[in-house]
């Protein structure tokens, strides 16, 4: 019998924004991009009952990593303290112009709680504690998907995963 994952172990490569970056530069500036374009995001995580919630979110990419903030004690934090999985997709803005296609990260959380770190995520730059109580996660990918269209012709999807190829599909 073959023992069943555990869903909140880490991945086996630590994959940070950092090292996505660097394996694919053009799909990283393009996130990026769409997600410095809006403030708010959809945050999905796991509830305790394993159903999906869906929250509003902000992001920050600092220092090669991609950043979760939250506030003490939200159902998000804590649903990311029980299983770290989540997934984040970009606000598409209004209209449907979606310049830039729909971009969707999934990975894990990592919850940091180092004061230091905290602070400078904060924007402090002495060791000072943060202004306020958060809850602060660095994220580990486990994949990038971009969906746009393409000469009002082609949906394509682009999907990387860690270790991979990044893979693209045109659909007329």
């Amino acid at each position: 019998m073959t023992p069943k994952p555990n869903p909140s172990q880490k991945p086996n490569q630590n994959t940070n924004w950092a090292a996505f970056a660097t394996a694919e530069p053009e799909l990283a500036k393009t996130a990026e991009e769409r997600f410095g374009a809006f403030t708010h995001h959809i945050l999905a995580t796991i509830r305790k009952d394993g159903s999906p919630r869906t929250s509003g979110l902000e992001v920050q990419f600092k220092n090669g990593e991609l950043w979760l903030g939250m506030m003490p004690d939200s159902l998000k934090a804590l649903d990311l303290h029980r299983d770290p999985r989540f997934a984040i997709q970009a606000n598409p803005g209004p209209g449907t112009e979606m310049g830039g296609g729909d971009i969707r990260i999934s990975g894990r959380a990592v919850r940091v709680t180092d004061p230091e770190t905290m602070a400078l995520y904060a924007g402090k730059t002495e060791e000072v504690e943060p202004p306020e109580p958060f809850h602060l996660f660095r994220t580990e990918l486990t994949e990038v998907v971009r969906t746009y269209v393409e000469d009002n012709a082609y949906l394509v999807v682009q999907t990387w995963k860690p270790g991979e190829a990044l893979r693209t599909v045109k659909r007329k």
